[in-house]
């Protein structure tokens, strides 16, 4: 196996791409949106299984779920409809909830916008919450947001399925506590480090399954013939020493659903 890591960094991604199509593997598997998009810009007929992709088919990686065409397939880490559940996860620790602001890089998370956020907007709007678009690209555009969120009571902040936010959880973590703003994010490792929420597909479990597409491609498999597959396991996690910080009371009937609960 040959390995490289550029963790949010789309520059080093593309650099990192070419040098893995020169190798002229049999099969390369990628970790996330932005690497999924350098990969196929530097090869069109090496094998390429995904994992953790939000939204293939809106990114232009296949034609369609379940006919991908093309070199490339993979395991999806979200469906869009995914955003009414945040919504009422926050809701329901956060009752006073009158506007949540989406926070996501666009340039690592594109996808954002087009597929994920109409059905937040379906969702807010049932729930009378309004929603705000909070796209960042840096320390201070993410201080910027949260803090302007926390200004007046009823804010609440959602983190993107985004390798950005991840990277960046310690800050966006340390803004959401000091400005008193309830979060939900999609991983369990921000919820771990303090986030109030997370709700997500098990990436581990993604991770797992998408070897089974490497070996069977290995085997003879093609790509195109192998359907995209959606996430079948997700994780709640909920961090009550965060929500007692915050002055909030979680529900018991979330915390009888999580998988995990920090006390």
């Amino acid at each position: 196996m040959d390995v490289r890591w550029a963790p949010g960094r789309t520059d080093v991604m593309h650099t990192f791409a070419k040098e893995l199509v020169d190798l002229q593997p049999d099969v390369i598997l990628a970790d996330s949106t932005p690497v999924t998009a350098a990969l196929k810009r530097a090869t069109l007929t090496i094998p390429i299984v995904f994992a953790v992709v939000a939204d293939p088919v809106g990114s232009g990686f296949v034609a369609s779920l379940p006919r991908p065409g093309g070199n490339i397939t993979g395991f999806s880490s979200v469906e869009a409809s995914i955003a009414s559940k945040w919504l009422d996860l926050l809701t329901g620790v956060a009752p006073d909830l009158k506007r949540a602001a989406m926070i996501f890089n666009p340039d690592t998370a594109p996808y954002i916008k087009s597929y994920v956020l109409p059905f937040f907007e379906a969702a807010a709007r049932s729930l009378k919450v309004a929603l705000i678009a909070a796209p960042v690209r840096g320390d201070a555009e993410i201080e910027t947001a949260i803090t302007a969120l926390g200004r007046e009571p009823g804010g609440g902040l959602l983190g993107m399925p985004d390798n950005f936010v991840e990277i960046h959880r310690a800050l966006i973590i340390s803004l959401a506590a000091r400005s008193n703003v309830p979060a939900v994010y999609q991983t369990p490792v921000i919820a771990r480090d303090g986030g109030l929420l997370s709700y997500g597909a098990n990436f581990r479990d993604i991770f797992r399954r998408s070897t089974s597409y490497v070996d069977r491609i290995l085997r003879g498999a093609k790509p195109s013939e192998l359907p995209v597959q959606l996430p079948i396991k997700y994780q709640l996690v909920v961090n009550l020493r965060t929500a007692k910080a915050l002055g909030l009371t979680v529900p018991p009937s979330i915390v009888i659903s999580a998988d995990e609960v920090i006390e």
